[in-house]
């Protein structure tokens, strides 16, 4: 127990604190910088903030998930899952410093809070912590998919990372179905909407 406090501690710094890394090449990092009025380089730096938010809350929420767990196929899934949305996290951060934006200043705080919810999701069991997993890739696959109607129209670079992103949430959440999730309740799934809103509406700006 002591060993995954330790570790867990660990990650959460890097997460927080160090720059991510990514195996895969970057979604289109050898497409030409657009021109964009500063205006939409600003709105776009923000657009991506929140989705790096996105994916610092979903480092803990992965984190979470796999403390409690005690199957070993679940957690594999969660941690291969885990990495790509690493690389998630290494992609929005290069694209934010390419914007010439910044990161939230409520990372530490949006990782505690998904932490938290990981850990509580994990308590219910693997079918409901897997129910959980599986909304929360389906909510962030639409904001996502609204990201890419935001996004300056000439803004390339940002929206193939974006589309990939969305992607591979399609692909956790068919994971977590096939390993069993269970459906959650409605209004648990509007709970989370409503403190999902709360997050990307103050990420955009902080």
């Amino acid at each position: 127990m002591l060993d995954q406090l330790i570790i867990g501690f660990d990650r959460a710094l890097r997460t927080v604190f160090a720059s991510a890394q990514t195996v895969r090449p970057v979604p289109g990092g050898s497409l030409p910088e657009a021109e964009l009025s500063p205006g939409e380089r600003r709105h776009a730096a923000a657009l991506m903030r929140v989705n790096h938010v996105g994916e610092v809350c979903a480092q803990a929420l992965y984190q979470g998930q796999a403390m409690i767990s005690h199957d070993p196929s679940i957690r594999s899934a969660l941690a291969q899952a885990a990495q790509q949305e690493e690389e998630h996290l290494a992609w929005t951060e290069r694209r934010i410093a390419e914007l010439g934006g910044r990161k939230s200043l409520l990372n530490p705080l949006w990782y505690a809070g998904a932490l938290g919810m990981g850990i509580v999701a994990g308590k219910m069991g693997d079918a409901w912590n897997l129910g959980f997993l599986a909304e929360t890739e389906r909510q962030v696959e639409d904001h996502l998919a609204s990201h890419l109607e935001k996004l300056p129209a000439g803004d390339a670079k940002s929206w193939e990372i974006v589309e990939q992103m969305k992607q591979d949430e399609i692909v956790h959440a068919d994971t977590a179905v096939r390993l069993g999730a269970a459906e959650l309740p409605l209004p648990v799934k509007l709970a989370m909407k409503a403190a999902a809103r709360v997050m990307t509406g103050t990420a955009y700006y902080v």
